[in-house]
């Protein structure tokens, strides 16, 4: 029997937005955290009394309305390819999923606004007929919304010219708070910093203005080598050549690569292999860095096959993760930022301690305009207590750990929880959105 809440939902929005069978609540109360073992184990079989997919934006806030009136805590989701939790609901409640927000808004030189459900793989497309494209996006962009992205990533392809989601990518957003008569909050500036990877925590994003860059046509390659480390310098090389364009530049040690089946026949076994995307005029610089370094370019995709096939960026970023979990289920991952100036001295002391059971994968990036080793090692599972202590040995190398197996926001090393916190308090009075993965204390 439907309780009153449900029955003034069913009222104000109409049957046909709310979803009350297992099977609907069940599959929109999941994400991708079932790439940590850690969240597997502590979020499966949290699920939603309801899911509601409004339409339009005014239905948004009948929902926030309503139900922080009957004090039910609200989820918000996108198409749910995150993967720390972001979109369970620990607390019941109602899973609010936005993706049916799909309007692109205005497109401008330099920025388009969009509702939050827009598909980024649809917008990439848009953008790039009116010669424009997307400055970063993530591996899992084929699905992934924009306010997904926005309120639970943080950078991806094109990071390595572009930055992350905080370097100036996202222009505006549009907001609702969590209150009986809800606000609708215009927020650009500093502010931004309470709502970009917040999960919905402190308001619900309905809008989004990010920055474009010019369409540039990028070549896809893959250059091989025989040993890691030379890999490494070499794509360091490369992620610091500013006369080489570039939007991916992500490098894998073997066996990382032998989970790439699609490509495995493009190079050789036991090989190191770095995935580029480059403009397309950019291939006699690139090969004679590769000569410079000893490595082989053993496969290009032209230009004029980008986005049309199977790309190298769908085996970079967490889709390499995903590869290495298609292969050998035991498997999960890190996330870390290794230091600039010694990364290698890190990397070799690591290798000394674990061998194989830490396998490198890192991302070359921009932050705050600074070039960055990013990693995704890929570590051999064998329990939660025997991961944190390689976690510890990490940090103890002076690398920091963005910790994937935690769904709560201030345990994950995120940046800006104190002005987080401080938006939450105001723009969600009850404490009902996505309650339990910001916590409501002084840091």
């Amino acid at each position: 029997m439907a309780v009153q809440w449900e029955k003034d939902l069913a009222e104000a929005v109409g049957v046909d937005r709310m979803h009350l069978d297992a099977e609907t609540r069940g599959r929109l109360s999941r994400d991708y955290y079932w790439y940590s073992p850690v969240l597997e184990e502590e979020l499966d079989g949290k699920v939603a009394e309801c899911v509601v997919i409004p339409r339009e934006e005014r239905e948004v806030a009948t929902v926030l309305s309503l139900a922080c009136r009957h004090r039910v805590p609200v989820t918000v989701r996108g198409a749910g390819t995150g993967n720390y939790g972001q979109s369970v609901p620990l607390s019941g409640g109602i899973v609010l999923d936005l993706s049916g927000l799909s309007e692109i808004v205005d497109i401008d030189e330099g920025t388009v606004t969009v509702q939050c459900g827009v598909r980024l793989k649809a917008l990439e497309k848009y953008l790039r007929e009116r010669g424009q494209e997307l400055r970063i996006y993530p591996s899992t962009f084929a699905k992934a919304t924009v306010g997904g992205f926005v309120s639970g990533g943080s950078g991806g392809i094109g990071s390595i010219t572009w930055g992350n989601l905080w370097d100036g990518n996202v222009q505006g957003l549009v907001v609702y708070t969590m209150e009986e008569t809800p606000q609708r909050l215009t927020v650009t500036g500093d502010d931004l910093n309470h709502y970009i990877h917040s999960y919905g925590t402190t308001g619900v994003v309905v809008q989004v203005t990010l920055r474009t860059a010019p369409r540039t046509e990028w070549m896809q390659s893959i250059v091989q080598f025989a040993d890691f480390e030379t890999a490494l310098r070499f794509s360091e090389a490369l992620a610091r050549d500013d006369d080489i364009r570039k939007r991916l530049v992500c490098v894998c040690e073997w066996p990382i690569p032998s989970w790439f089946i699609p490509i495995l026949k493009y190079y050789d076994q036991g090989a190191s292999v770095v995935l580029l995307e480059t403009e397309e005029k950019s291939g006699p610089a690139l090969s004679r860095l590769t000569k410079q370094f000893g490595g082989t370019v053993t496969h290009v995709i032209p230009a004029t096959r980008y986005h049309k096939t199977i790309g190298l960026s769908d085996f970079t970023w967490n889709h390499t993760t995903l590869w290495a979990l298609k292969s050998d289920p035991t498997v999960t991952y890190l996330q870390a930022a290794f230091s600039p100036g010694r990364y290698l001295d890190q990397l070799r002391s690591l290798k000394a301690q674990f061998g194989d059971e830490v396998l490198f994968h890192f991302e070359w990036i921009k932050n705050a305009g600074v070039v960055v080793p990013s990693a995704l090692p890929i570590v051999r599972y064998t329990g939660k207590r025997r991961l944190y202590e390689i976690i510890d040995r990490f940090r103890a190398e002076g690398v920091r750990i963005f910790d994937p197996h935690t769904f709560v926001l201030d345990g994950g090393g995120r940046a800006h929880i104190r002005g987080m916190l401080e938006q939450k308090r105001k723009n969600d009075p009850f404490g009902l959105l996505n309650p339990g993965k910001l916590h409501l204390v002084t840091p």
